[in-house]
């Protein structure tokens, strides 16, 4: 299983940002899909849930400001953020549970700052 988020970068507060995470070596379209963010000095936290059906959830904190969604031909999972905030500051990577194991793939740094 192999994980590989990109997308993040330095952001103007109110601003956006798509973050992507290409997966490999499971049948992605089966399983559903997490993505998770840590900022600096937090214990990591679950952001956005999209399941193979399709159906997602949010964390309180990013309800109706992110969009998570799924590419099951590209084996591609996003994370679009609009209306960042400072504290949307951290470190997002992509999680999937398979097997029994759960698998967290490299982190993308998202900035929001002016």
């Amino acid at each position: 299983v192999q994980l590989q988020a990109s997308g993040g970068g330095l952001v103007q507060p109110g601003g956006s940002l798509r973050l992507s995470c290409a997966a490999s070596g499971f049948m992605f379209s089966r399983y559903d899909m997490q993505w998770h963010r840590q900022a600096p000095g937090k214990q990591r936290e679950l952001v956005a849930t999209i399941t193979s059906e399709r159906r997602s959830d949010y964390a309180d904190p990013v309800k109706g400001r992110f969009t998570i969604s799924r590419d099951n031909v590209q084996d591609t999972v996003y994370l679009y953020m609009d209306s960042l905030k400072p504290e949307d500051t951290a470190v997002y990577y992509c999680n999937v549970r398979h097997r029994g194991v759960n698998y967290r793939g490299n982190g993308t740094l998202v900035t929001v700052s002016s």
